[in-house]
């Protein structure tokens, strides 16, 4: 969390399949419903960074503040390809989609401290949700597609890295309204969850399981657990003094694959396909 650096990756993933996760299937349905907003999200963080930066006098925090403009705009350039492809297969997203975008539209009119704090709240769930994926990595991603694999491992690890900057950015405006931060946590948390449900719902139908009530029941159980581990990951996140980096399940014990991955990435290595021999290199470094 140190470092921020900018990596313009630029993923294929035209040939995969929607459900790219032998793993977990569900996990790949479930992290494909929430990647249809969060496009948008991260257009609106930097949206109001931008607008912002200016009036910020720490020149480490402008520093990283620029970093995630830069990493959040790949990532919004990536995902937007990837939500095409599921509306392809299914055509019910495309109208989520187009919601979505609306939504994030109202929330640029609202006012400055509803902006930050939204992006703060929010930023929240992706940091703790780089956290957690990365480290159930072989159960929901062990045996999956190349490229989707390569992109959810690079956007995990990029979360992690800029995990304490939007909090960081909150507190400089408004490190007083210690209440504001956390109410914005708990509006993004049921943003996020309800969103996901939305794109969730017509993949589990367009996959056919509702004739299968054994594997409809698995998804929305799975929904409904990752829900409540990000739920659970949150509560520290609700206590007074609480920071990013001092959260119980970031530590200095960095994560294996992250530490990896980013040798791999800055020794030259291919990131836009993460095969299977590729990770076991990673997870044996």
């Amino acid at each position: 969390m140190d470092s921020i650096p900018i990596r313009p990756l630029k993923f294929d993933p035209a040939a995969s399949n929607p459900v790219w996760s032998q793993s977990s299937p569900e996990f790949a349905m479930f992290i494909n419903a929430l990647g249809v907003d969060v496009p948008h999200f991260e257009r609106f963080l930097v949206r109001v960074m931008r607008a912002y930066r200016d009036d910020i006098d720490d020149p480490k925090l402008l520093q990283d503040v620029q970093a995630i403009i830069g990493q959040e705009s790949h990532h919004a350039f990536n995902f937007n390809k990837w939500t095409k492809r599921l509306i392809h297969r299914y055509p019910r997203i495309d109208k989520i989609n187009g919601a979505c975008g609306k939504t994030f539209e109202k929330f640029a009119g609202r006012g400055k401290k509803f902006q930050v704090g939204f992006v703060a709240g929010y930023e929240t769930f992706t940091f703790l949700g780089g956290l957690i994926i990365l480290q159930r990595y072989r159960e929901l991603m062990g045996d999956a597609d190349p490229v989707m694999r390569a992109l959810w491992v690079w956007h995990q690890v990029e979360e992690v890295e800029h995990g304490a900057v939007a909090f960081d950015f909150y507190r400089a405006f408004y490190a007083k309204h210690e209440w504001y931060r956390k109410w914005m946590v708990l509006l993004a948390f049921g943003h996020i969850l309800a969103e996901t449900f939305k794109a969730y719902a017509p993949m589990v139908r367009g996959e056919g399981l509702y004739q299968k009530p054994r594997k409809a029941l698995k998804a929305w159980r799975f929904f409904c657990s990752f829900g409540i581990d990000l739920a659970r990951s949150a509560l520290p996140v609700l206590k007074r003094g609480y920071h990013p980096r001092q959260h119980p399940i970031c530590n200095d014990e960095q994560n294996h694959i992250a530490v990896a991955w980013r040798e791999h990435h800055k020794t030259g290595g291919n990131v836009l396909e993460l095969n299977d021999q590729i990770m076991g290199l990673l997870q044996r470094s």
